[in-house]
């Protein structure tokens, strides 16, 4: 079946059991969620909510490393869980991962060389070993790194930032189609987290490579965007392009979210005092909207029932303000 879409995550639930076989709690980590990305153009997709909301669950998910409860994740329009051999092969080298922590990407007693000859290896993208320095020395220039100045070195000898761009080098060398970037700038150093931003527009431009960013950080977000999906506790609540969501937003806690971004003014001071923990629990177990108990116009039916994906003025708004 043809599809626009290069990639679709279609009504995507992943339950966890937590506790003992008897007393496990039933927790939904990602909620019936909807995202997708185009075929004929290159996007690149924020996906930005608080720690714990299912944002690195469903970059997982879309990787293939685990399976949704229900819903499909469709890769040119196939499944990517019933895909196998070529096509599956073709789908990690199209859909490529860089993740938060570069440290934690790699072996501190492999120097980082052999993982971008690894990936030319596994993937079959040089014939030779000299074809492999070519295409590895281009990589690294996209990413403004001297192929001789890493050759030798073992990722301690990297900072954050260098390793970062030597981990968007390895997912570039076989010139994928999406990248998902899991806050792949959140641990380096604010100086340098616009020459990565700057990469990935690069990217867009020059190989019409989409990229789904997920990040808690509203402002790099607006940086690079063309959409943003605000999601919280498990669904998407708000989801169109970046303009109309932060600069007029519908949903309740988008408006809360966009409050939040500190400002430079000492008499603007955060005076309350917030229990989350508590809090948290009693939002994963509404059987309404999860932001119930802290939105500021809750009815009683956002405690009873789930508001449906509701279109208003070109975006996507689940609340039932807009119903």
């Amino acid at each position: 079946m043809l599809s626009n879409y290069i990639l679709e995550v279609k009504n995507v639930t992943k339950i966890f059991r937590i506790g003992g076989l008897i007393f496990a709690t039933r927790f939904s980590a990602v909620d019936n969620v909807n995202i997708s990305l185009p075929k004929d153009y290159a996007e690149i997709v924020s996906l930005v909510g608080e720690s714990g909301s299912g944002k690195t669950t469903l970059a997982r998910m879309i990787l293939g490393i685990i399976k949704p409860t229900s819903g499909n994740i469709l890769y040119n329009g196939k499944d990517i869980f019933k895909i196998k051999g070529k096509e599956l092969k073709e789908f990690r080298k199209s859909v490529q991962p860089i993740f938060q922590n570069p440290y934690e990407s790699v072996s501190p007693f492999e120097k980082v060389y052999f993982y971008l000859i690894s990936t030319c290896l596994k993937y079959g993208l040089a014939n030779s070993k000299n074809d492999a320095d070519n295409l590895i020395n281009e990589t690294l220039n996209m990413v403004g790194l001297n192929p001789s100045y890493i050759k030798d070195k073992y990722p301690h000898e990297f900072s954050g930032g260098e390793l970062q761009r030597i981990m968007i080098a390895r997912a570039l060398l076989s010139r994928p189609r999406i990248l998902i970037a899991d806050e792949p700038v959140s641990m380096i150093d604010a100086s340098l987290r616009m020459e990565i931003l700057n990469i990935f527009l690069e990217l867009k431009k020059r190989f019409d490579m989409s990229v789904l960013y997920i990040t808690h950080d509203l402002a790099t977000s607006y940086y690079i965007s063309d959409k943003i999906a605000i999601m919280h506790r498990g669904n998407i609540v708000e989801y169109g392009s970046i303009d109309r969501v932060l600069n007029d937003p519908l949903h309740p806690y988008t408006k809360i979210l966009l409050e939040s971004i500190p400002v430079p003014d000492p008499d603007k001071k955060w005076k309350e005092g917030i229990s989350i923990s508590t809090l948290e629990i009693k939002e994963y177990e509404l059987l309404g909207c999860k932001f119930a108990f802290r939105c500021p116009f809750v009815k009683k039916n956002c405690y009873e029932k789930k508001p449906p994906d509701i279109i208003k003025d070109s975006r996507m708004v689940k609340c039932w303000l807009y119903y």
